[in-house]
């Protein structure tokens, strides 16, 4: 573990490390959109930091993703309404969750997840970045799904790629 660089701060550095950091502090409220899209899943960040993502995914039927991994952080998945069903390789189940339950996804980790049932699921996702890498980075193992269009969905390891 690294050494704590506060401590060796001359009490004035202190404070003003304390004040910049204070000056970020945000709030935040969430209420379900009216996501009128045809789009299976939504995304709805609520705070973001240089180290946190929070967001609420709406996920509607046909919204399950492919089996992926993030290459630089941790996730939290906190059911807030509805159910979802997560998957590791090889279709293994991880779990079922429902509200007030849910799964830490460590980076590094094959996963996928589906909604399960009639209603819509609503699970708040936190995101911790490991500042040391890059870039946050979703790699595909599997193929994605044809409503994944933005390019951070369609990134591919090398032994990974989709056949053309």
């Amino acid at each position: 573990m690294a050494p704590n660089p506060i401590k060796s701060m001359s009490p004035e550095e202190q404070e003003a490390y304390h004040r910049a950091a204070e000056a970020k502090i945000s709030t935040y409220k969430y209420e379900k959109p009216n996501n009128t899209s045809e789009r299976p899943k939504h995304l709805t960040f609520l705070a973001r930091t240089d180290l946190l993502s929070v967001a609420v995914q709406t996920v509607k039927d046909g919204g399950e993703n492919n089996l992926h991994y993030h290459s630089n952080g941790d996730q939290c998945y906190f059911v807030l309404k509805g159910r979802v069903r997560f998957h590791g390789p090889n279709d293994t189940v991880l779990g079922e969750f429902g509200e007030h339950e849910g799964i830490v996804i460590p980076a590094g980790c094959r996963y996928w997840f589906e909604k399960v049932g009639d209603e819509d699921l609503q699970v708040l996702q936190s995101f911790g970045k490991d500042k040391s890498m890059p870039e946050t980075a979703r790699i595909n193992i599997e193929p994605h799904k044809a409503w994944m269009k933005e390019d951070h969905l369609t990134q591919y390891s090398d032994h990974a790629k989709p056949k053309s």
